[in-house]
């Protein structure tokens, strides 16, 4: 058996995650997960996502974690080293889910709820 070519990144109990995961079952997606909190932040995928979407697009600024930083860590994080050293640490300030798409030529990568993009997905 193949295992999925989707898969979601995300921290189990994140109500995004949830309904994410939750979507894609519905729309038979076939996906795997990988828990931040369990299975750690893979590096390779982050620097790779930062290289694609920005790391701007992966630091979710506007969450809880983010707020309770002290202002001194959040004023560090200038560029996509910095992010990524953080992002590492506290897997929490990354936005979610990222779901990486390894299905057509090259990788999709969404960043957040997205089932527009989703769908077009469960056609191939």
């Amino acid at each position: 058996m193949r295992s999925p070519l989707v898969t979601l990144y995300g921290i189990a109990n994140c109500d995004t995650v949830k309904k994410s995961r939750a979507w894609l079952t519905e729309h038979r997606v076939d996906h795997s997960f990988h828990d931040f909190k369990k299975q750690g932040v893979p590096a390779d995928q982050l620097a790779q996502w930062a290289t694609q979407l920005g790391w701007e697009s992966l630091v979710n600024k506007k969450g809880s974690t983010w707020r309770k930083l002290d202002a001194a860590t959040q004023a560090a994080v200038v560029n996509a080293a910095s992010a990524q050293a953080l992002m590492l640490r506290e897997s929490s300030v990354i936005k979610r889910p990222v779901v990486v798409n390894g299905l057509s030529n090259g990788k999709h990568i969404t960043v957040g709820y997205v089932p527009e993009v989703w769908a077009t997905w469960a056609k191939l």
